[in-house]
Formats: C-alpha cells, structure tokens, sequence
C-alpha cells in the first residue's frame, strides 16, 4: 500500500468511527412532550385545560357553615364536593378534613374514622386544631393509630448529567395501598428562566417505574433544572405532592467545553499517520535507489 493510500484509509476509519460513537450516544426512548401548566381553577383531562367546577367553592363554604355549627347544612356541601371535582391537592386534603370533623359532630362515628383515614393517607402528618371538641379529636387520633401505609412515589435521576445530552428521569411507585395511583404530572424548568412545564407520566403498579427523557437543556455554561412531582387518581384528584412547587429538587447539568480542532486524536492520529508514510518513502529512497556510481573493473582493447 503507498503511503498515500494508508493515510486515506486511516482517515476513512476515523471519520467512520466518529459517526458511530454519535449513533451510540442518541437515547433508546424518544424525548417527552412538554406541555404548559394548567391554572390554578383548572385541570389537564387529557386534551385540554378543563374547569374544576365548583367543588373547591362547596368545601370552602361547607367549612364556614361548620365553624357555625350548621352541621347538616356544611355536611350537604361537603358531600357534594366529594362526588364532584377533581380536586387539587390542598383541597382534597380539607375535604376530608372537614367531612372527619362534620361525620363526628354528628356521631357518625364510623364515617367520621373512614374519612379521617383517607386524610392520613392524603397527609400522613396532619394536624387537627386543638380548639377543636375532644369528640372529633378523639377520632382522629384513633384513626391515627389505625392508620395504614401511605402513597409514595419516588423521582430519581442520574449523575453527571450534561447540558448537551438528554435528561432521562424515573418516576417510581413506592407504595399505593388503595391502588388510587393512576398517573403523575412531573413539573420541570431551568432555573432562572420562565414557569414550569409539565410531562404527563402514567404510573405503574409499585416497585415499577416509567422513564421519561427530557430534551436537553442547551447552552454554553451548566444549568440547573427544578423539578416536582404531583400524582393523581383516575379521576384526576391531586392525592400527594412530591418536593412541591416551592422546594423543588435541583438537578446539576454540567457543560463541558467543545475540544478545538487541532486538540482532536483523530486530527494527531492522520497527522502521525502523514509523518510515519513520509518517513517510510525517505528511508526507501535512501535505501532501495540505485547508485549514481556502479563498482568494476573497466579495460579497453
């Protein structure tokens, strides 16, 4: 082979395996659609941001009508805000709240326990008021001791993550004992840049996880992305929140500097291979040339 060809062939195979380690480096899964956050009087149905309706405005009225000791009539309210909704999280958990509070008023007391029961698991560390009768207090700490495993959800993520490659995040059923988990809203931003947008992630059964890839962040210096979580049930009822909107988790993006041309192995590698081809011709021309004089023995006759 002529020192002309090797070095074609040794550039060739470089360019060949470069192309190669950038297919290996694309993600196996396709990156997760971002979609804005719905407002606050809404909820994301699949299609569209749709209205909650009015069962946020019945719990709240339910609850003055409580503090006045109409018990019957903020028992009405409450209960229909229970069959209607969806509701947010901080509503689903003063629902319960208050139908416990309403249920033992009334000496329900077998209600009142199952509506004490779904709060702790909406919200294993609540806390009832103090002022409140020792009737309705009683209750809720027997629920309390009765009180069974709560949802989990988990979010994990690699290390050593890049702004420059795609994000990928698991989202994890810990625990669901009542089977209420159906799907998760996984809020995520860059730190420092607009609002939130959201991944819709459906859930599975626990100790399975789904994974989603973010698109990379981009950019020519590291970033961090905020991110939190809340899971719903299958009728779209917020039942825990994960970090939360104001304690986001960070995730670290490195950024790491393009290599200039020259400093490239595949640039030294030709460059080594050309010096080596050239040198070999030199040797060769010195070597194997015939010489400009020939030894012998000359004689005239």
């Amino acid at each position: 082979m002529s020192p002309r060809t090797a070095v074609a062939a040794v550039a060739v195979a470089l360019a060949a395996g470069s192309g190669g380690c950038a297919r290996r480096a694309t993600p196996t899964l396709p990156a997760a659609a971002l979609r804005p956050p719905c407002d606050a009087g809404t909820y994301f149905d699949g299609r569209r941001c749709a209205p909650r309706g009015d069962a946020a405005d019945r719990i709240a009225r339910g609850a003055a009508l409580l503090a006045d000791f109409q018990v019957d009539a903020a028992l009405a309210e409450l209960e229909a805000a229970r069959d209607g909704g969806p509701l947010a999280y901080a509503d689903h958990v003063r629902l319960y709240e208050q139908l416990g509070i309403a249920y033992a008023y009334l000496e329900r007391d077998d209600d009142a326990l199952a509506a004490f029961a779904t709060l702790l698991r909406l919200d294993p560390g609540h806390l009832l008021s103090y002022t409140l009768s020792p009737r309705v207090t009683f209750l809720f700490e027997r629920a309390r001791r009765t009180a069974g495993e709560a949802p989990a959800i988990d979010v994990q993520w690699p290390r050593q993550l890049d702004v420059a490659r795609p994000v990928p995040i698991d989202v994890e059923v810990v625990a669901d004992p009542a089977g209420s988990l159906a799907r998760a809203e996984l809020y995520v931003r860059e730190r420092g840049t607009g609002g939130f947008r959201v991944v819709d992630v459906p859930l599975e059964s626990p100790g399975r996880y789904r994974r989603v890839i973010l698109p990379p962040a981009g950019g020519d210096r590291p970033a961090t992305l905020e991110v939190y979580a809340t899971a719903l049930d299958a009728r779209g009822n917020e039942v825990l929140v994960w970090a939360g909107r104001d304690r986001p988790r960070e995730i670290p993006l490195g950024y790491t500097p393009p290599t200039p041309w020259y400093r490239k192995w595949w640039v030294w590698a030709v460059a080594g291979t050309t010096v080596a081809a050239a040198t070999g011709a030199t040797v060769f021309a010195i070597t194997r040339s015939p010489p400009a004089t020939l030894d012998g023995d000359f004689s005239l006759r």
